[in-house]
């Protein structure tokens, strides 16, 4: 039995599926994983919204980062500008942020960002996709940690936001 598995919740910009069907935790661990390979990260800022299933997607991701060898900066409860304003702030290499937007509540999705915030290329969100599907990852010489940045993205963003309301 191949461990191939055509993914359908990966979209033109973005992964939304329905959950249990499209999205489950395994696909979840699979797509950060190989974020975090295709994007030659050292660094991976990640969030969730407030959906019941976003913090153990979420949970899955940073396991999947990690497996990489691949560092979390991990925000916890946050919107999508968060996740890009703590992917410029701390200089990740890349960001991801789990959430379905306005979807109906049985879906959930991620969206992903490269250094600077920047959005992906087609190649590399095909790369990506690909490399979940066929589920075969370089092996890392030492693994990520989870890093606390929940404080510091927090109060960073603040900053900002008053800054440009001081304007």
């Amino acid at each position: 039995m191949s461990n191939t598995q055509a993914l359908t919740c990966f979209k033109a910009y973005d992964v939304r599926g329905k959950l249990g069907e499209e999205l489950n935790k395994e696909i979840a661990y699979r797509i950060g994983r190989a974020t975090a390979q295709i994007l030659n990260a050292n660094t991976l800022a990640l969030g969730y919204d407030a959906r019941e299933t976003s913090p153990e997607l979420a949970r899955e991701v940073a396991k999947g980062v990690c497996d990489n060898g691949t560092d979390v900066l991990d925000i916890g409860l946050a919107g999508t500008e968060e996740i890009y304003a703590a992917v410029s702030e701390f200089g990740a290499c890349a960001g991801i942020e789990i959430t379905a937007s306005h979807n109906p509540i049985e879906y959930n999705g991620m969206k992903i960002v490269k250094h600077g915030s920047q959005p992906l290329s087609a190649n590399e969100f095909a790369s990506i996709q690909h490399i979940a599907e066929e589920n075969k990852f370089s092996r890392p010489q030492s693994a990520g940690l989870v890093i606390n940045k929940k404080s510091a993205a927090r109060e960073s963003y603040i900053e900002k936001i008053i800054a440009f309301i001081s304007l």
